[in-house]
């Protein structure tokens, strides 16, 4: 299902697939119909880019103006859904964190996956963290934002994430640094069509044999939705997600070159 928008193809709305997302598009709605009948501010946890889909249709499904999603930061993958009515008592639903390893030089840091897993370890659920984000200016220290009613918790029993000692320490926003996002260089390439095999194979810089080995095995998803045939079209906007091997944005879609190849723009996560 597409929409078409300047003559580029864009991906409409993917209706829920299952029970869990039908439940996320009913909760949103009576977190909606509290907000505005009875006018107090509702937050749901940190949701995923398919999530977020999902709660947008529901807010417009239940009448509910203009919905706010917040990450901490511009650019924030996973953001938290805020109803706030007008002139309602509002909190502030986020809180950060600043990551540390106690390590000696030369030790393995811990990354971003032991980080979320010693997080989660604590009995969290994932809503309950957003993105977590390596410091360009120091490879010991990560920040993360979290709910805020779970700041205190993860502070005071995170100590350690894969095999190193951390300290988790209270910050009320991240450096100046990091609130532009990460930085992803934008990567450009041809493919013969928008075949969901030919845009992965460029991406990846592989043959599309082994792009469609990878769809086969059932290790892609297309925003967060399995995908299940190397020939399935693909859009702008679409996130590519590719089990141990990475995540990747197709930015955009250009033209068509003289031998009649379809010019892309993508970038890594």
């Amino acid at each position: 299902m597409a929409s078409s928008s300047d003559s580029v193809a864009v991906r409409g709305f993917i209706p829920p697939q299952n029970d869990e997302e039908r439940r996320l598009m009913r909760r949103v709605e009576e977190l909606c119909r509290v907000a505005l009948h009875r006018g107090i501010p509702r937050y749901t946890g940190f949701l995923s880019d398919r999530e977020q889909v999902l709660a947008r249709a529901a807010c417009h499904r239940a009448a509910f103006p203009e919905p706010d999603f917040r990450g901490g930061y511009d650019g924030a993958e996973r953001r938290v859904l805020c109803l706030e009515p007008p002139d309602a008592w509002q909190e502030e639903p986020l809180a950060y964190l600043q990551l540390r390893a106690l390590a000696a030089a030369g030790d393995n840091l811990p990354g971003h996956r032991d980080y979320l897993g010693s997080i989660l370890g604590l009995g969290l659920d994932r809503a309950c963290v957003g993105d977590l984000l390596p410091d360009p200016q120091n490879p010991a220290v990560f920040y993360a934002v979290v709910l805020a009613d779970k700041q205190q918790l993860i502070a005071a029993e995170l100590t350690s994430a894969g095999r190193c000692p951390v300290q988790a320490v209270l910050c009320e926003r991240f450096p100046d640094h990091l609130l532009a996002g990460p930085e992803r260089p934008l990567q450009e390439a041809t493919v013969s069509s928008l075949r969901a095999d030919a845009v992965l194979a460029a991406m990846l810089h592989t043959s599309r044999a082994r792009a469609a080995d990878y769809i086969a095995a059932g290790r892609v998803e297309i925003n967060h939705l399995p995908l299940h045939a190397p020939h399935e079209s693909v859009y702008a906007d679409d996130i590519f997600t590719i089990r141990g091997v990475g995540r990747y944005r197709l930015a955009a879609i250009g033209g068509k070159s003289r031998k009649e190849r379809v010019f892309i723009s993508y970038f890594q996560y």
